[in-house]
């Protein structure tokens, strides 16, 4: 099933206007209608933690209330809905497929609103390999954009992974690494991205949302606008780094919709002459290195905080 990705994430929160400021510092595009898109059309939507028109809340902290996918073409999202149908309620309305998972997440499946972006990526010069940068062209200016280009993926806590993952592979998605007694990280047929779902297994009453991501141009972009997110005030989680399973570099926030922000830039690719790894949970796994944000400082000046002796 042509599934590609999440075009969009809804949520019901409790604080409009400070989730909505928080999405356009983050780099996204207030698209009307409380709809904040990256540079491809993929967004972030905000509705009052009690509209109606919203899926059943979890009943826990997550804000969360659906997980919209877009897939390829209505062929694939006949399969979906053919596939749901087997065993669970389906809706079907104007173009877009609902029903719950075996986890109690709210799906959608649409035809994806992603649009075709063509941009440069970060450019690299090193001794070895031919230039990427022109003499002359310089790598970065203190004014670059840094601007979300997609988003990335959704990070889910579940009671029972191995119960989630069955799910997920009903309707293509497939295991690219894993750590054990936790949760896997899953690719659907429609991209070659690492993953754009992984699940990590908790106690039922913090079910919900643990974080969702958009990619950067590179990591020079992950820094940039993680720097300027610092700078407006907001905390940063976790991070900056780079993730071992999926090689992607990364700065977490925390942000008021109920789940960390994560920047992410430079994700592994995969087809299917991939074989999924294993391992244990724990620091090691999950980055390979990991920086800390310090205030900017100029040499000459007194020793940064935390500076060794």
């Amino acid at each position: 099933m042509n599934i590609i990705g999440p075009d969009a994430l809804v949520f019901g929160v409790d604080d409009l206007p400070a989730c909505r400021q928080y999405l356009v510092d983050y780099g996204l595009k207030d698209a009307g209608e409380d709809r904040f898109e990256a540079l491809d059309g993929t967004a972030i939507v905000l509705r009052a933690k009690n509209d109606p028109a919203l899926p059943p809340a979890m009943g826990t902290a997550s804000l969360l209330r659906e997980t919209v996918y877009g897939v390829g073409d209505a062929a694939a999202l006949d399969a979906i809905e053919t596939e749901l149908r087997r065993d669970r309620e389906v809706s079907r309305r104007d173009g877009v497929v609902r029903s719950v998972d075996d986890m109690g997440f709210a799906l959608a499946f649409q035809v994806s609103v992603r649009r075709l972006i063509t941009l440069s990526a970060e450019r690299v010069n090193a001794p070895g390999d031919a230039a990427q940068r022109e003499p002359n062209q310089l790598g970065l200016s203190a004014d670059m954009p840094a601007l979300p280009r997609s988003l990335s993926h959704v990070v889910y806590f579940v009671p029972d992974a191995d119960k989630a993952e069955a799910f997920y592979r009903r309707l293509g998605f497939v295991c690219t690494d894993r750590f054990t007694g936790v949760g896997p990280f899953l690719r659907p047929a429609g991209t070659q991205d690492h993953h754009t779902l992984f699940m990590i297994q908790t106690p039922p009453f913090m079910k919900g949302c643990e974080h969702f991501t958009f990619h950067m141009g590179g990591p020079t972009e992950v820094l940039l606008a993680g720097t300027r997110f610092v700078e407006k005030g907001y905390q940063s989680f976790w991070g900056p780094g780079r993730h071992r399973f999926g090689s992607n570099w990364f700065w977490y926030f925390n942000s008021p919709l109920g789940c960390h922000v994560e920047y992410d830039a430079d994700m592994d690719l995969h087809d299917e002459r991939w074989s999924a790894r294993e391992a244990p949970m724990g620091a090691d796994a999950s980055q390979l290195f990991l920086f800390q944000y310090r205030e900017k400082w100029a040499p000459g000046g007194p020793p940064p905080p935390g500076a060794g002796h």
